[in-house]
């Protein structure tokens, strides 16, 4: 028998809940502490197959409060860490700038794919990570491997597009390739997702999450014009590479119909609805969703 606890360090998308500089409804309340919509912090899972040594899956802007909310990331020596790696699933600023804050001389390994260690090894400010402490390992599409002993999982391609700092000529928009990845574990007899990013559920994507115990996937907006409505941006999801919630081709009509134990909404946008009482939540709760939170913990149990 396994057990794996999965963590939410943090469930907001980039930015954060409240985003500094924005005065939307759910920003404003944010700030309220009569209001009893809390603070979320930008997106990260831990995980961890025993309790004791745990790997981080993208390393956000806001990783030393998310080390000091939870206990179990805490400093157990002098110079220690129980976290042991990271893996990263897409070059974001959001999932990758948290690495500068582990810069401090602390052994751990990141996994990534080629695509992603050539971003992190393009840009001098990373070589912070001494290499001689901070190893790189280079992670082939739909290969299994183990980031911690005891805990096997394989990364693979979903529709996504490059980072904003590196758009250009080619978005790679709603392409399937090693710029962004979902998470597979695989853990006795279940199987369980990690997907913050995503920009659309083709039929073999929706196949591969058929059957899993759980499923954490990319919650950005409600709909998918939410930004332009709000007056606080240009861009669709869709054009930032992420699917909607609702309406026609959002993930709630394309996960709903699929036998997943537990669905849980991450990555989500300071702007989206589900963050407070109201329509869209209810609508997202009586479809089987659950709304990630900051210190949101599922642990599965597994036959070997």
């Amino acid at each position: 028998m396994t057990q794996v606890r999965f963590l939410v360090l943090g469930a907001a998308a980039g930015g954060g809940l409240p985003q500094w500089n924005c005065g939307c409804a759910n920003c404003r309340a944010a700030l309220d502490p009569v209001s009893g919509l809390k603070p979320q912090t930008q997106s990260s899972l831990a995980v961890s197959p025993d309790g004791d040594r745990w790997v981080v899956f993208n390393a956000s802007p806001d990783m030393r409060a998310q080390i000091e909310a939870n206990a179990c990331l805490h400093p157990r020596e002098l110079r220690d860490s129980p976290i042991r790696s990271v893996v990263v699933t897409n070059g974001d600023i959001d999932h990758i700038t948290g690495l500068l804050t582990l810069r401090e001389k602390q052994p751990f390994k990141v996994f990534a794919t080629a695509a992603l260690l050539e971003t992190l090894g393009q840009n001098p400010v990373f070589q912070v990570l001494d290499p001689a402490l901070v190893q790189q390992r280079k992670v082939g599409l739909d290969t299994s491997f183990s980031p911690l002993d005891g805990l096997e999982i394989r990364l693979f391609a979903v529709p996504g597009k490059v980072p904003l700092y590196l758009e250009g000529s080619d978005l790679k928009l709603g392409q399937e390739t090693d710029d962004t990845v979902g998470v597979e574990f695989r853990m006795g007899d279940k199987r369980a997702y990690y997907i913050p990013g995503c920009g659309s559920i083709p039929p073999a994507l929706a196949q591969r999450l058929e059957g899993a115990a759980l499923v954490f996937f990319d919650g950005t907006v409600f709909e998918d014009d939410e930004m332009i409505r709000a007056g606080v941006g240009q861009k669709t999801g869709r054009r930032m590479g992420h699917m909607p919630i609702n309406g026609e081709g959002g993930s709630l009509a394309a996960l709903s119909p699929l036998s997943i134990g537990r669905k849980v909404f991450v990555h989500i946008n300071n702007t989206n609805p589900i963050w407070r009482a109201g329509p869209e939540r209810d609508l997202v709760e009586a479809a089987g969703f659950e709304i990630g939170h900051d210190g949101m913990e599922v642990t599965l149990v597994a036959q070997s």
